[in-house]
């Protein structure tokens, strides 16, 4: 009886060691290549659970997510004008044949990373050499990431991967180079202030040359217009005048006398030298006469 029990304790464990050894899971977010005797027999692409061939067979799994190269360094880049700048990139890519990954690069990612990585740093260097540093930071900067996307994945088809997207993080000159930059970029700056400056002063003198002209045209129009106002009021005094004298001639000799006499004797201290039966005292030997 423990015989019995012996053998089919161990008949169990055998069976579990075996049905551990034929089976294996593939993940969702995985591909993976079944080898046999080292030669590749099957792909399975498709999330499961699978058999294989125990101690015959062995199960490689490949991540097939996207995945990112994110540079640690940024290389450094000579454009057209002969200057160097120092760029910061990422790259997204994935596995799409994980049978031409493995046979072009052992299934290495980082032999893959690195494949990706010179083929995209050729590309930057011939891209990078027939533009102007304005044209790599931002006039033609997304036409250079288009092309080089498109390169790169057109030679990571070879190996079994796609190249989803290359991004410039960063295209910066380097520190050498960027303080001579910057004082050229603080001269021009100058330059265009000083410029608008003497703009400026010059349509500021136009302006105040213009207000002036403005003022004095306004100045003569209105002294004309006073002057013009001021001979018809002396027309209306001078016609009003005439109708008095018309009326009553004596009176208005006497009214004008009095004007005469109130502007002769104004203050006290005035002295007036004329002869006594002078005609200015015409009024003033008449007091005593009766009226006619």
């Amino acid at each position: 009886m423990k015989a019995n029990l012996g053998i089919l304790l161990v008949s169990v464990l055998v069976a579990l060691v075996v049905g551990s050894l034929s089976l294996f899971v593939v993940d969702q977010r995985q591909n993976a290549i079944v080898f046999r005797l080292g030669e590749v027999v099957n792909i399975k692409k498709d999330p499961g659970l699978y058999f294989k061939v125990p101690l015959l067979d062995n199960v490689r799994n490949f991540d097939v997510r996207i995945l990112t190269i994110d540079t640690a360094e940024p290389e450094r880049f000579l454009t057209s004008e002969k200057k160097n700048v120092l760029v910061d990139l990422f790259v997204k890519w994935r596995i799409t044949d994980v049978r031409q990954y493995y046979v072009s690069v052992q299934g290495n990612e980082s032999l893959a990373q690195t494949r990706l990585l010179q083929t995209i740093n050729d590309g930057m260097r011939a891209e990078f050499g027939n533009r102007t540093v304005h044209e790599v930071v931002s006039g033609e900067r997304d036409k250079i990431m288009d092309l080089m996307r498109d390169k790169a994945n057109e030679d990571a088809k070879t190996i079994g991967v796609e190249v989803l997207d290359v991004r410039l993080k960063r295209v910066d000159l380097p520190q050498e180079v960027s303080v001579d930059v910057y004082r050229r970029m603080e001269a021009e700056r100058k330059r265009v202030a000083n410029e608008l400056r003497s703009t400026g002063a010059a349509e500021s003198e136009k302006i105040r040359a213009d207000a002036d002209r403005q003022r004095e045209v306004i100045i003569a129009e209105a002294y004309r217009a006073a002057q013009r106002i001021k001979g018809e009021g002396d027309g209306k005094a001078t016609a009003i005048y005439s109708r008095a004298y018309q009326q009553d001639a004596e009176f208005y000799a006497f009214y004008r006398s009095l004007e005469a006499y109130k502007s002769s004797f104004r203050g006290r201290n005035d002295v007036l030298v004329l002869e006594p039966n002078s005609d200015f005292f015409k009024y003033f030997r008449s007091l005593g006469k009766p009226a006619k």
